[in-house]
């Protein structure tokens, strides 16, 4: 018998917001995998910290983080690790901020690893719905259309998609963030536009786009852009 390979989502950063589900999960494998920086930190794995079992194996994925290409051989690598524990009969949790599958690292090693052993992905809550919940204001209602965009489009091909656009999500804007505020700008939605960083940590940030300052912005942060319903109905409330 193989081990099973696991995929847990532990949520945008507060690890009450890790399902049940994760964190029983989280607490009987033998083996933990999880990305982290060149100096061995990991955001993934200090949000699941206090579940992991004392004793357990852990495998730091050292994932670069550039501009530029994916760095695939780091997940050929990391893939081959997990398998030698796999085929030897442990399970392995390889943890995932926010939802494994929503803009999520695990997708590389499902893809390596999911035609040779049992996978199982257990999701977890989004960057994108912590970052509604922070702002205070509803992604989309009824029948408007929610556009989720990548930070690293260009300026011509984000611009044509905000376009006319009724509401949207434009994630990880780190270093991207000043032209962005361009971008919007000259899309006419600055006023329809906030700006969150770190979602549902203790250093979390919300505030209008307009009041953010010119440098660059932390990788896990996003711009909400709300259809023009939910702004005319919040401001009809005074808020």
């Amino acid at each position: 018998m193989t081990g099973k390979l696991f995929g847990l989502g532990v949520g945008p950063g507060d690890p009450e917001l890790m399902t049940l589900k994760a964190v029983r999960l989280l607490q009987r494998v033998p083996v933990i995998a999880y990305p982290a920086t060149g100096d061995g930190d990991s955001s993934a794995r200090a949000i699941a910290a206090q579940f992991v079992p004392p004793g357990a194996t852990e495998i730091a994925i050292n994932v670069p983080m550039r501009p530029g290409r994916m760095p695939t051989e780091v997940y050929d690598t990391a893939a081959e690790d997990i398998a030698g524990h796999l085929a030897d009969g442990r399970d392995v949790a390889v943890l995932c901020e926010g939802d494994p599958f929503f803009y999520g690292s695990f997708m590389y090693l499902h893809d390596r690893l999911a035609g040779r052993f049992p996978a199982i992905v257990v999701p977890g809550v989004s960057s994108l719905t912590a970052c509604a919940a922070s702002s205070g204001q509803p992604l989309a209602g009824r029948n408007a259309v929610l556009t989720v965009l990548p930070a690293t489009l260009d300026d011509a091909d984000l611009t044509r998609r905000l376009q006319n656009v009724e509401a949207a999500a434009i994630l990880k804007v780190g270093r991207h963030l000043p032209r962005l505020r361009a971008v919007i700008e000259d899309c006419g939605l600055t006023a329809r536009a906030i700006y969150v960083e770190h979602a549902s940590r203790v250093d979390e940030k919300v505030l209008p786009l307009t009041e953010t300052n010119s440098g660059d912005a932390p990788y896990f942060s996003m711009i909400l852009i709300a259809s023009d319903r939910d702004v005319d109905r919040k401001q009809a409330r005074g808020s």
